[in-house]
């Protein structure tokens, strides 16, 4: 089950059932599967808030991840994603609204599959990974 709502901003311009059925792909596709994934789009401000309080980190960003097992091959979770953020992004690497929104929305399953960013060369292979699993959505 993948849900889509909204905290304190509108619902951003998304095709649920297209999204649904390529996150669902892209966690076949490295041997997992969809459980219960929670998508909550929010402003820069909540982000933030919901950044220092449960997290105790003190920057914007554009999405938190809060894994709700640690099932290796179910991926459950809820992301919350600042709109904000999406299109300062999309702005600042001359990309689309729309194609910062799905890396951002994947961004969050790729770390639950097992990716991650936190040194140089780990970002490397997330951005990598990202530019695969968004053609796959784009064809």
């Amino acid at each position: 089950m993948i849900r889509f709502s909204t905290l304190d901003v509108e619902m951003p311009p998304i095709e649920p059932m297209r999204i649904k059925e390529w996150i669902g792909q892209v966690a076949e596709n490295h041997g997992k599967r969809v459980g219960e994934l929670y998508y909550y789009f929010c402003s820069d401000e909540l982000l933030l808030e919901i950044n220092r309080e449960r997290l105790g980190h003190d920057f914007y960003t554009d999405i938190v991840t809060f894994p709700l097992t640690d099932c290796e091959t179910i991926l459950s979770s809820e992301f919350c994603i600042s709109i904000d953020r999406i299109k300062e992004n999309a702005m600042t690497f001359g990309r689309s609204y729309e194609s910062e929104l799905h890396r951002v929305i994947i961004h969050g399953v790729l770390h639950l599959i097992g990716f991650d960013d936190h040194t140089e060369q780990d970002s490397k292979v997330m951005r990598e990974k990202e530019e695969e699993v968004l053609r796959l959505l784009f064809i």
